[in-house]
């Protein structure tokens, strides 16, 4: 051991960060495979792809919990972090592929007179998420889905804790101007 290490091989005058041990990881995927899969599925609109980034994810969290740091977040956050760049890799790879293809996103057939209210609200926060940029929409979908702080989300997009917040707020400002437009008029009686 090195003057400049303590006995936990960290710098002097640094406490080591706290590694995620086996039980500490499973609590963690039972909290978050679900949120996880979830914000893989919104962005990538593919379920069988989004188990495989949801797995990706879990397994190179694993891989390197040994240098987590929680100073610069959260294991959910950095969990988050990985599944985005995951995510993002294989919506570049698709784009790539598909260059010749049109790359408009089938629409969903929607029968309003056989969905509920609920259903229909859904529908339309769905199109009005997809009508938003990728980068408006990730970080919707990181805030609700990931749950993550503002905090979280700046560590996890690279970017300063007050530029998250006002990207935050542009976007759900453009997602509910988008919900507006989208939602059928009703009439009043």
């Amino acid at each position: 051991m090195s003057p400049t290490e303590n006995d936990a091989g960290a710098p002097a005058g640094r406490a080591a960060a706290p590694k995620l041990d086996e039980e500490q990881f499973g609590s963690l995927f039972q909290a978050c495979a679900a949120d996880l899969h979830g914000y893989v599925i919104s962005l990538l609109g593919d379920r069988a792809a989004a188990q495989d980034i949801t797995s990706l994810a879990f397994e190179r969290l694993y891989r390197s919990r040994a240098r987590l740091d929680s100073r610069r977040g959260s294991a959910r956050a950095w969990l988050f972090a990985i599944a985005r760049n995951a995510a993002l890799d294989e919506l570049r790879r698709r784009r790539r592929e598909r260059a010749v293809l049109s790359t408009e996103e089938p629409a969903e057939a929607l029968s309003a007179v056989d969905l509920l209210v609920d259903a229909e609200r859904r529908a339309t926060v769905r199109a009005a998420l997809r009508s938003l940029p990728l980068r408006d929409r990730e970080i919707v979908l990181l805030k609700f889905h990931g749950q993550l702080s503002n905090a979280e989300l700046a560590r996890a997009m690279g970017i300063s804790e007050s530029n998250a917040g006002t990207r935050l707020h542009r976007a759900l400002t453009r997602l509910r101007e988008n919900c507006a437009g989208a939602a059928p008029e009703r009439e009043v009686a």
